[in-house]
């Protein structure tokens, strides 16, 4: 008689594969932190952006650019490990998760989409991108994305771990460009960003993902309103988001999380000037 009564899952997704072939362990050199941005001066930017260009800017868009800033005047998050040795990025690109349905089996997968030199394209461009990459994604019309998965889904079990760990040594430890064979060129960038507040959850901490070589994740959290005290005991309501950071230590610490969350700050602070595209308002005086 078994220990437990158990009944294989079959039906996995390609994710589901990729993720049982990722970790095999909880040792692992993960940092997490979180910051609480207030976000009313970015949803009346938000407005005002939305107004002038007729785009759907959303808060995903903002984060783009914003991890795109905040990477450029911290190099040395922009980074990967090789040969145990670090090197720097010469690009910042910024990979975000896109949530798609299998349209064989109905099932939710993962996938995502990057974009390139974040901290130099203009909100505009970054949002058309985003959206013209992610309803590709989403349709399955992405060739680069839908040979990956229909390859993992394919494959046994046992060999996931192994050709993702194959697939890393090749295109990041050696640093080969293999597109030529369908690989694609650096598909994961300089850090990842899912917005699991999509999800209406609040908070949530990723894992770093070994293969990638990733070394920070950023979880966007909910928005939601709560209250500030401000000078003079002066309560105040205020809409508020929360940002979880994976980080991975052998490259990061605290005084880099430190600095990269003052950026975030002050970029949410002000986001007329650090996401430009529009003009502030003048403030009108009785």
């Amino acid at each position: 008689m078994s220990n437990i009564a158990l009944v294989r899952k079959t039906d996995l997704s390609s994710f589901r594969m990729i993720a049982i072939g990722t970790w095999r362990t909880t040792k692992d050199p993960s940092v997490y932190g979180a910051i609480e941005l207030e976000m009313d001066e970015t949803l009346r930017y938000l407005e005002a952006l939305r107004a002038a260009t007729g785009k759907r800017v959303t808060v995903t868009h903002l984060m783009a650019k914003a991890m795109g800033i905040v990477l450029s005047e911290m190099p040395d998050a922009n980074a990967i490990l090789r040969f145990n040795r670090i090197y720097l990025r010469q690009s910042v690109d910024v990979f975000f998760q896109v949530a798609m349905k299998d349209p064989v089996t109905g099932q939710i997968d993962l996938s995502g989409l990057t974009i390139r030199e974040a901290d130099r394209k203009s909100m505009p461009e970054i949002v058309d991108e985003f959206e013209r990459v992610a309803a590709k994604v989403r349709a399955g019309k992405d060739e680069e994305k839908e040979r990956t998965r229909t390859t993992f889904k394919s494959l046994p079990g046992f060999l996931v771990g192994p050709l993702l760990d194959a697939i890393s040594l090749l295109i990041y430890t050696l640093n080969l460009d293999l597109s030529f064979l369908g690989l694609p060129k650096d598909p994961f960038g300089s850090a990842m960003v899912t917005n699991v507040g999509s999800l209406g959850l609040e908070e949530a901490y990723v894992p770093l993902v070994p293969y990638s070589k990733v070394p920070l994740l950023v979880a966007v959290g909910a928005l939601k309103r709560t209250v500030a005290v401000r000078e003079g005991d002066v309560i105040e309501p205020v809409t508020v988001m929360r940002l979880f950071a994976t980080f991975d230590h052998r490259i990061l610490d605290g005084a880099h999380a430190a600095k990269m969350a003052g950026t975030l700050h002050r970029i949410f602070a002000d986001p007329w000037t650090a996401f430009g595209g529009v003009e502030r308002p003048v403030a009108v005086t009785a």
